[in-house]
């Protein structure tokens, strides 16, 4: 089934204008037995990176976690989150790989094929592949991603000198445009404000969750 889905990957794009884009993450209780998953999908204005909605929501996962797999098990949460916001995003960002994975199709590009929506892979470590050469110390400072003969995506130092993300496109997104379009989306911290917007905002949902249900 990824190599079906991966299949339909868009490679090119985005399609128009990005006005608004789109942060989105999970959150799960530790050895939680009953799966559950909390997603947060956060809306933000692509210009000034300030929020303008926020929907969650939580599922229990089909599966269990299991490595390559990871969309199997997150995406039916964030899909029914999405159906919470006001309105479709231009981009999205999803904290984790794209096509930068051994079947073509991590968790951001599974959920941009199933959305239709332009998502970028924003990971903080390597699944698959190794930087092709040495990364700069300064923001901006980027390096492809190879794995097997060929670019899977860029690793890209988003703040000085700090650890670099691990970028590639999920969906309707060209690999030339993907980094750049997160460096965008970066202010003073390591991570873009939509992904750690929509961190806080899973942490923050699935807190609530369990006061509410203590």
């Amino acid at each position: 089934m990824q190599r079906e889905l991966a299949r339909r990957v868009v490679a090119e794009g985005p399609p128009g204008p990005v006005r608004t884009v789109a942060g989105v993450d999970v959150s799960n209780f530790p050895r939680d037995p009953t799966g559950r998953v909390f997603a947060a999908v956060v809306l933000l204005d692509a210009g000034s990176l300030k929020p303008r909605a926020t929907a969650t929501a939580m599922r229990v996962a089909p599966i269990p976690y299991v490595p390559g797999f990871l969309g199997f098990r997150e995406v039916p949460a964030l899909v029914a989150a999405f159906a919470g916001l006001p309105e479709r995003p231009d981009l999205v960002l999803v904290d984790g790989h794209g096509v930068s994975h051994p079947r073509g199709l991590g968790i951001a590009a599974h959920l941009g094929v199933l959305l239709g929506l332009p998502t970028i892979g924003v990971a903080k470590s390597i699944l698959v592949g190794h930087p092709a050469g040495e990364l700069p110390p300064a923001k901006g400072a980027t390096v492809p991603l190879s794995w097997n003969g060929r670019e899977i995506g860029t690793v890209l130092r988003s703040k000085d000198r700090v650890a670099p993300l691990y970028v590639s496109i999920g969906h309707k997104v060209g690999p030339a445009a993907a980094p750049d379009l997160v460096l965008r989306c970066c202010t003073k911290y390591r991570l873009p404000e939509p992904t750690r917007a929509a961190h806080e905002a899973a942490n923050a949902f699935r807190r609530h969750w369990a006061a509410e249900n203590a």
